[in-house]
């Protein structure tokens, strides 16, 4: 019996292992875009969206341009618009601000429609828009 166990302990932490390399196989690739809207200003009668950007590439993104909708207090459409992140250094944080003719009361929620340009060398095909995550610490932010 004690042969058994031996012979059986071996084998039972290779199949441990090798479940355990096929899960870490199967994990999702945590490399995309991250847009954080972390906040709303009013500036005079305008307000002035400010976002918190990182690239989890390997590559720097040399251009990314997002299509953006501002939606109103009524929720309906008040600007589709493109925004311009420029270029975003792989594994950098960036802070990128924008002002709109709204006050920062009047927009309810602000949708990522999606990736209108992005460019740059060693990319994969989608890299700005597939894994992108949003976040928002001010008001409701979609893709």
């Amino acid at each position: 019996m004690t042969l058994g166990l031996k012979t059986g302990k071996p084998l039972l932490l290779a199949a441990v292992l090798a479940a355990a390399g096929g899960a870490a196989a199967q994990e999702p690739d945590k490399a995309g875009v991250t847009i954080e809207l972390s906040d709303a200003e009013p500036v005079g009668e305008a307000c002035k969206l400010s976002f918190v950007v990182q690239n989890g590439h390997k590559a720097d993104i040399g251009k990314a341009v997002y299509e953006t909708v501002l939606f109103d207090d009524q929720g309906q459409v008040a600007r589709l618009t493109l925004l311009d992140f420029q270029d975003l250094p792989a594994g950098r944080l960036r802070v990128r601000q924008f002002q709109f003719p709204h006050t920062c009361d009047g927009i309810s929620r602000v949708l990522i429609n999606g990736a209108d340009t992005c460019s740059g060398d060693g990319l994969p095909d989608g890299a700005c828009s597939r894994g992108l995550l949003l976040s928002s610490r001010v008001m409701e932010l979609a893709g």
